[in-house]
């Protein structure tokens, strides 16, 4: 299910930031930008979408008083810099507040629940759906190497750059030896799990996946990649245990 989606914003370096973020979400279809809520609102008049991104401190019309014109079919997630309009946005029924700066994961966890809630509501008013699309990138792998579909790219990722692979909800992030930022793929933890080889690659906990080859220290229960400790979870202690003894000397 894509959702059509307007991005509202005076400034402009965060209006930018917002279309990009959008344009990186597969199931997000950008109708329109506009740095003046007038403008703004005139093409809500005649345009229906499904998602809006909406700044609240702006010229001309206030965030909050937007909010109360725009269609009841069309969801809002409220950005702004400004934190003491958090308990305003909640009493509009907005979908969620996002603190500027905020991160792309942040976003995608916002723009999400809008997903399920616009669901939700097509559901509830029985309005045929349009078909969603497949859930997860297709990965093709080989004995050394995976395709992965990152930001409408794919790349070739050989098995002994991954360092370890985090889930988060409806996507991975895959984090390598040879890039600073980790690859953000629409997948899921159960779909990249197979196309990876069981002897090299381990599930230690209910989020993350770990490169064994690329274990190098392990501190109290976690294993640790440079600045970042990766929890080894109860259920899967006893097999990672099994193969920190394989290789104890």
């Amino acid at each position: 299910m894509n959702l059509r989606t307007v991005a509202v914003d005076d400034e402009p370096l965060a209006l930018k930031l917002i279309t990009d973020y959008i344009g990186k979400t597969p199931f997000l279809e950008l109708a329109g930008a506009f740095g003046n809520p007038l403008e703004a609102a005139a093409f809500l008049e005649e345009e229906m979408v499904d998602l809006l991104f909406l700044d609240i401190q702006m010229p001309n019309l206030m965030g909050t008083e937007f909010a109360r014109l725009v269609d009841e079919n069309t969801r809002v997630i409220f950005t702004t810099a400004y934190s003491q309009y958090a308990l305003q946005g909640y009493k509009l029924n907005v979908v969620d507040y996002l603190l500027k700066p905020f991160s792309y994961e942040e976003f995608l966890e916002a723009a999400l629940k809008a997903r399920k809630r616009i669901a939700e509501a097509r559901a509830a008013r029985q309005i045929p759906a349009e078909p969603a699309p497949a859930r997860e990138t297709r990965l093709e792998a080989s004995d050394h190497y995976l395709f992965l579909k990152s930001e409408y790219r794919i790349r070739r990722i050989n098995f002994e750059d991954i360092l370890y692979i985090e889930g988060l909800k409806d996507y991975i992030k895959v984090y390598l030896r040879s890039d600073e930022k980790p690859l953000l793929s629409l997948s899921s933890m159960k779909a990249i799990t197979e196309k990876l080889p069981e002897e090299q690659f381990m599930r230690v906990h209910r989020s993350f996946i770990v490169n064994l080859r690329q274990v190098h220290t392990v501190e109290r229960s976690r294993i640790v990649f440079g600045k970042t400790y990766i929890p080894v979870s109860d259920q899967y202690k006893e097999k990672f245990q099994e193969f920190l003894d394989r290789n104890f000397l």
